[in-house]
Order: structure tokens, then C-alpha cells, then sequence
């Protein structure tokens, strides 16, 4: 039989496919022209809001193998519940509590009333609001290396293709000595 940790790992693994589709790109205006998809997901709220409650959930499986008075099913409810996000009711409750962390606690013991008296049990904001950073900017981070490596690898073919076409190099943004297209690109690379 699984554990509750194990069923937490993999009820949040992945992303279900389709889970709040109004909600899973970043609004910024920057954004529209120049992020690309994946990245603008990252920065989501559907992304956010969803691993604050992941971590919750973390927290509160956490807190009943420590031996606090938590019920499997508090925590199948919200396992089952992670992605289940009314986001007009979370910002009617944190208009009503004037604390954004407050409202997703109620909007999420709305859909799993059960785990109500345990969401959020012993934590403070900083708990989903710094996690979620450090969780999104990780996530950022590994975006960018496997875009990196994408374009290092183009980089490369170029490189190699163009090792023995002249051309001039500068200095000082003055005319130099002679070098190759391909040595001048193993320099862009090195710049990345």
C-alpha cells in the first residue's frame, strides 16, 4: 500500500492536461511579445496557485507522519482537489480578508471542506509564497539551460561549417588581423 507521501508525489507530478485553461499564462505586457509559452506557464497564476497548494499538501502529509490529527481522507480530498481552482471565489475572499494567501486557504476549503481545518495548519505566507518563488524560478532556470543547450548545439554546427572562412576580427571596434567566422562564433558561444 502507498504511502500518503507517495499518493502526494504522484497526485502533483504532473500538470493534468487542460487543468484551468484561463488561467495558465502570465498577463504582463512584455509577456505577450516576447515569452515564450512555456515560460509564460511558469509564471502563471494556475502555476502558482496550484503550488501553493501542492505545498500545502506537502505540509499537511507531512505534519500526520509527525503525528498531528490528520485524516488519509483530509488528505485524499485535497490530493484530489489540486487543481480544482474557482479563482473568482479565491478573490472574493481575499478581497474579504485583505490577505491573498487567506483567500486561496478558503477557495481551496471550499472545494475540500473536509481538509478545511488543516490547510495551512502551522504555516505562514511566506511558506507558499517564498516556496512557490524559489519553485518557479527553478523551473525558469531549467527552461532557460535546455534553451541554452539548444542554441549552443545550433551554434556549434555553425561553428563548425564556418572554421575556415576568413574574415576580419577587431579590436577596439577597429579592424585587426585575420580570424574565421567559425572562431568569431566559439566566441559568441563562450558569451552565453
Amino acid at each position: 500500500m502507498s504511502s500518503n507521501a507517495d499518493k502526494f508525489i504522484k497526485a502533483s507530478a504532473v500538470f493534468p492536461e487542460g487543468a484551468l485553461p484561463d488561467s495558465q499564462k502570465y498577463e504582463h505586457p512584455l509577456v505577450l511579445r516576447y515569452a515564450t509559452k512555456e515560460m509564460s506557464f511558469i509564471w502563471s497564476p494556475a502555476m502558482k496557485f496550484t503550488t501553493w497548494r501542492k505545498l500545502w499538501t506537502a505540509l499537511a502529509t507531512a505534519e500526520q507522519e509527525m503525528g498531528l490529527d490528520i485524516s488519509d481522507d483530509q488528505l485524499e480530498e485535497m490530493r484530489s482537489k489540486l487543481y480544482d481552482v474557482d479563482f473568482e471565489f479565491a478573490a472574493k475572499k481575499e478581497s474579504e480578508f485583505r490577505h491573498d494567501v487567506m483567500g486561496h486557504v478558503h477557495a481551496f476549503g471550499e472545494v475540500a471542506p473536509t481538509a478545511m481545518p488543516i490547510i495551512h495548519l502551522g504555516a505562514t505566507s511566506c511558506y507558499v509564497g517564498d516556496n512557490t518563488d524559489l519553485i518557479q524560478i527553478r523551473e525558469a532556470l531549467i527552461l532557460i539551460q535546455r534553451k541554452l543547450i539548444q542554441v549552443l548545439s545550433t551554434l556549434k554546427i555553425f561553428a563548425v561549417k564556418y572554421r575556415d572562412l576568413p574574415t576580419l576580427s577587431y579590436t577596439h571596434y577597429q579592424p585587426a588581423q585575420l580570424t574565421t567566422v567559425g572562431k568569431r562564433c566559439t566566441l559568441w558561444m563562450q558569451d552565453l
